[in-house]
């Protein structure tokens, strides 16, 4: 296969990447989607469960819950963005040109409430609401003229030439497959391979993330790694969404007792990091946490969750829960329009950093801002694309990746990958602190090190993922070190905002 040409390259095929390669199509472009997920289970859209929100037609109020779940760090210009633009992207792409059937009362659709909303906002298919949205996507596209899907396909690196991003790397031939496009819009996702436990699926390594950093693109707020209070605590964890206890569900120590209302007046609905911590705390005093789901129709109302915990052997109404690895609220530095600091890049989802979500991310508010980015950056993309001035050169000389094969030793890459997941959850997970995060760096400069002394000779996949995941653990440590202040899911050991024991003054966030 050789070199290619396209008008647009979208990284990655989550609710982001599909947003964007649906908006340049419909501006006439030739798009190319890439992405190293066999679809759909490989992006982590599939795995959303709870919901997408919309603002009701009030968007001040979803402004308001965003900025305090925040604790007053999303950027208010980007949530406006999010919120003038969320009812019509909903309404135009998913219920019209896509037709998902949300959960309805029978008279309209059935809304649902999630931590730290103040009012019921979210549409639902059950708790299964990324699978139900990303499939009829995926084959949307599919049909769409001047679009193609490549899976099973990964990026390696970005094309860059003076500056400017001319397209990528993939992994294509044995030295790199080069394909150039006028504009490049990165959509990989999350970070949750970094992590022993995570909600992503196994490839979120951060390879977006990293890509963009080393050729140079600025990143931001790396340090607010967020982590969901409720996954399942055993074998094959899975996330039990947040609609749980929007609808009664409670959280219970060993001891039996409910512990939320004294860490926060919003008790089981009080922000994420908030009651990730508390739940954390009440498992080293009390050696276990539970979501109580009696007071909630389990089995009627979530029949997706419901099956996933039968088949893992959870009977009765008590379900073990601990914190695990959920999102990242920073990522590519972006604008308004997913434009990134390098010229002709693009970044969207998970891998982005908006400004949207500021220390700690409002809960079903990752695909409505994967969905409006990826229309904005998608639309943009596509007239950066037409600009003769910016349609790269196929005849560009592209880095020809080396294809020797040293003696790697053998499972080389499976044990740097556990060394760095061992280091980011003891150093750098819910709780920090600041001489071990220190501590982390260096251990992860060191491991970076070793693991670039390979890819240098060969392109196998694993070990650029792993270089990947490399630079990604340094962004998250430099920025966790270089922040002295607890905020959201930053959270330093010993912070009086923090939550440090029960019976604290209701409401006092950390």
């Amino acid at each position: 296969m050789g070199d290619e040409l396209r008008d647009v390259v979208v990284v990655g095929s989550g609710i982001a990447g599909c947003a964007a390669a649906l908006a340049a199509a419909r501006e006439g472009r030739e798009v190319l989607v890439v992405t190293k997920a066999e679809r759909p289970e490989g992006a982590s859209t599939d795995w959303a469960q709870g919901g997408i929100s919309t603002t009701r037609g009030d968007p001040d109020s979803l402004k308001q819950d965003i900025l305090v779940a925040s604790d007053g760090t999303a950027d208010p210009a980007a949530v406006n963005t999010l919120v003038e633009n969320a009812d019509d992207a909903v309404h135009e792409v998913l219920v019209e040109i896509l037709g998902i059937e949300f959960d309805s009362t029978g008279t309209g659709f059935d809304y649902a409430r999630e931590a730290a909303h103040s009012e019921e906002r979210i549409l639902h298919v059950d708790a299964s609401t990324g699978t139900h949205i990303l499939r009829p996507f995926l084959n949307h596209l599919d049909g769409m003229e001047g679009v193609e899907i490549r899976q099973d396909t990964a990026v390696l690196e970005l094309v860059t030439h003076e500056g400017q991003v001319q397209g990528v790397l993939t992994d294509e031939a044995p030295t790199g497959h080069s394909i150039y496009a006028g504009a490049t819009v990165l959509a990989t996702g999350g970070i949750g391979s970094l992590y022993p436990r995570s909600t992503n699926p196994a490839g979120a390594t951060g390879d977006g993330i990293a890509m963009a950093a080393l050729a140079g693109a600025d990143v931001a707020d790396m340090e607010y790694v967020q982590f969901h209070p409720t996954a399942y605590d055993g074998e094959n964890t899975f996330l039990l969404s947040e609609a749980l206890r929007g609808e009664g569900a409670l959280l219970r120590n060993a001891d039996g007792d409910r512990f939320m209302p004294a860490y926060h007046a919003d008790a089981e609905l009080a922000p994420r990091d908030v009651v990730a911590r508390a739940v954390a705390r009440e498992r080293e005093e009390t050696g276990e946490v539970v979501l109580d789901v009696l007071p909630v129709e389990f089995a009627e109302e979530f029949p997706d969750l419901e099956t996933m915990c039968r088949e893992r052997g959870v009977a009765g109404e008590e379900i073990p829960v601990a914190p695990c690895e959920h999102f990242l609220c920073g990522g590519i530095a972006v604008d308004d329009h997913g434009r990134a600091s390098l010229d002709g890049l693009y970044a969207v989802g998970e891998c982005s950093r908006t400004g949207v979500h500021g220390a700690n991310r409002l809960a079903s508010t990752s695909l409505l801002e994967g969905l409006v980015w990826g229309l904005r950056a998608g639309e943009d993309a596509a007239s950066e694309a037409g600009s003769g001035s910016k349609r790269s050169d196929p005849a560009l000389e592209a880095p020809e990746l080396l294809d020797r094969d040293p003696d790697l030793p053998e499972r080389f890459a499976e044990e740097k990958a556990r060394r760095l997941r061992r280091t980011m959850d003891d150093h750098l997970g819910l709780v920090r602190e600041p001489a071990e995060i220190h501590r982390a760096a260096a251990v992860l400069r060191r491991l970076k090190g070793e693991v670039d002394a390979y890819v240098r000779t060969r392109t196998a996949r694993e070990l650029y993922e792993l270089r990947h995941a490399c630079v990604t653990a340094l962004l998250v440590a430099r920025a966790a070190g270089e922040n002295p202040e607890s905020r959201g899911c930053h959270y330093l050991a010993g912070d009086e905002r923090g939550v440090e024991s029960p019976g604290q003054e209701a409401g006092n966030r950390p």
